[in-house]
């Protein structure tokens, strides 16, 4: 199959072009390189470097003539969507609509679209979240991205297309920019390796569900030939909390530098986790690496580029 990868060179993006790469697809990377890197580049893929609000966006897509459209691409930090909200809707709504519009144009068979659990059902009543649970964001980035899934669901109706969403837990592994949404473990990493102490905003109780990459990608994978029509969390339904990933990674590092508590921020979720259960039983996921493994694997791969 043919298959364009939005985001394709940002950190989750490069290792889905991997795989579809490695399962013998013909895969094309679109980025704009705004926190992507071309080192992160499969060099079997064609790439066009252009944001979604390029104007040539839907000249590239028709010429490519994908089968498959797997939409990584977003802006993704949380801080800066409070900060500037306009940016945010602009980059994950506008440039969404705008995607799908040119994929419908140009007859895509299927459209994957990355989506938020954390972000999207923001505090919920209940953990683990499951799909049922209601979507309540409490921040511009968790509501652009719940928008742009409502505009995929439009798309499909209207246009044919066979859609599936996938709403990610905290990834983190290889690859990992410290600037990008959860991007907490790369930053501790990188501040616990120059011998610095790492701040954790808060008390240090909150919690995230943290999913290793290389599960991401199973995920993506199986999404290519199921799951149309579905919406799917793709978690642990662990709760890990803030002072456990620094404690797993200072460990791992063998470093001693203590973490610095700091004031929460604003728009941030206290605890979530997601039920991943749908997709494991209507497509056969499941994770594969424990924490403990994931964070040993990244804590690695950032010593060994230090």
């Amino acid at each position: 199959m043919r298959i364009l990868v939005t985001g394709g060179a940002g950190f989750i993006g490069s290792h889905v072009a991997d795989r579809y790469v490695a399962l013998g697809h013909e895969v094309a990377v679109l980025d704009n390189l705004s926190t992507g890197q071309r080192a992160n580049l499969n060099p079997k893929c064609r790439f066009y470097e252009m944001s979604l609000m390029d104007p040539r966006l839907e000249e590239t897509v028709l010429q490519f003539a994908p089968e498959v459209i797997s939409h990584h691409a977003a802006q993704v930090n949380v801080r800066r969507s409070v900060e500037d909200p306009v940016f945010d809707a602009e980059m994950n709504v506008l440039g969404s609509i705008r995607l799908f519009q040119a994929a419908a144009k140009a007859h895509c068979g299927k459209l994957i679209y990355i989506s938020s659990g954390g972000a999207c059902y923001g505090d919920p009543e209940r953990i683990p979240a499951n799909e049922e649970t209601p979507v309540r964001p409490l921040c511009p980035y968790g509501a652009s991205k719940y928008a742009a899934e409502k505009y995929l669901e439009l798309f499909g109706s209207l246009y044919g297309m066979r859609t599936t969403i996938l709403r990610y837990a905290n990834v983190y592994g290889p690859r990992q920019d410290p600037h990008g949404e959860a991007g907490v473990v790369a930053v501790f990493s990188q501040l616990l390796l120059a011998g610095r102490s790492p701040q954790i905003f808060g008390d240090g109780s909150k919690t995230r569900d943290y999913v290793f990459v290389q599960d991401i990608v199973e995920a993506n994978a199986l999404a290519l030939a199921g799951g149309d029509g579905r919406i799917y969390n793709v978690g642990t339904g662990r709760q890990v909390t803030d002072d456990e990933v620094y404690r797993t990674i200072r460990d791992a590092l063998a470093a001693k530098a203590e973490a610095v508590h700091t004031d929460f921020r604003k728009g941030e979720v206290r605890h979530i986790a997601l039920d991943a259960s749908r997709l494991r039983r209507e497509l056969g996921w499941k994770p594969m690496v424990s924490f403990e493994e994931g964070m040993a694997k990244t804590a690695a791969w950032y010593r060994e580029r230090r």
